[in-house]
């Protein structure tokens, strides 16, 4: 049987033909993303979000539309592993504001806050055209950062005008939200309603549940 083998593998060696690789390519599927892609309050200490990690992940804007193809969003970055911008990461967590729904449980808990941000300017006036950039940029990033085996959450709760002084940046660029990115410790959970209950998220049992309106309700 030795011999058979290796005399094909000196036929297929002749002949220059190669093994066919049967290895099956993984699909990750855009409803996987999506699922994945859940607004995170709470993420691990011991996983540190790099600088190339936000670069990778905000480079999704070279490939997404933009209403008019205007292209006016600018971002800048904060992560705990470079030193120069780790301050930043303190000011801005002090300067935020998670979970409005749950101000009891004063989120993030002590020691599972973001340590690496994104924030995200515009370079005109704000318009209906920039929130549409900004939808579809936010909603890219996240999705990009669910790829990377992260997550994060789109900020709008924060200090505008503390935001601005502390970084200086062009007089013409306007803060309009903050993503935090980091792996997520939490469980959280879709729950289909009706369109008529309550649109509140909600946690118990160490759960986090939000409610999802389901297809029947979105069809008119």
């Amino acid at each position: 049987m030795a011999d058979n083998y290796l005399e094909k593998k000196f036929e297929e060696m002749r002949s220059g033909k190669k093994k066919k690789n049967t290895a099956k390519k993984t699909h990750v599927s855009i409803d996987s993303l999506l699922l994945k892609n859940r607004s995170c309050r709470g993420y691990a200490p011991s996983y540190k979000v790099s600088d190339n990690e936000l670069l990778n992940i905000i480079e999704a804007n070279t490939k997404i539309p933009s209403a008019r193809n205007q292209q006016v969003l600018r971002f800048k970055i904060a992560t705990k592993l470079n030193r120069q911008t780790s301050g930043d990461v303190d000011f801005i967590t002090n300067n935020i504001k998670l979970a409005g729904a749950l101000p009891e449980l004063r989120l993030p808990f002590k020691g599972t806050e973001p340590n690496a941000y994104i924030i995200v300017y515009s370079n005109v006036p704000e318009s209906k055209w920039v929130y549409v950039d900004l939808g579809i940029s936010a909603q890219s990033m996240l999705l990009k950062a669910v790829d990377l085996g992260l997550n994060g959450i789109c900020i709008g709760a924060f200090n505008k005008e503390a935001v601005y002084e502390h970084f200086k940046v062009a007089k013409n660029l306007v803060p309009l939200m903050i993503i935090a990115i980091g792996k997520s410790i939490e469980n959280i959970q879709l729950l289909p309603i009706s369109e008529r209950e309550n649109h509140n998220y909600f946690r118990e049992n160490g759960v986090h549940f939000v409610p999802k309106v389901q297809l029947s309700d979105l069809i008119i």
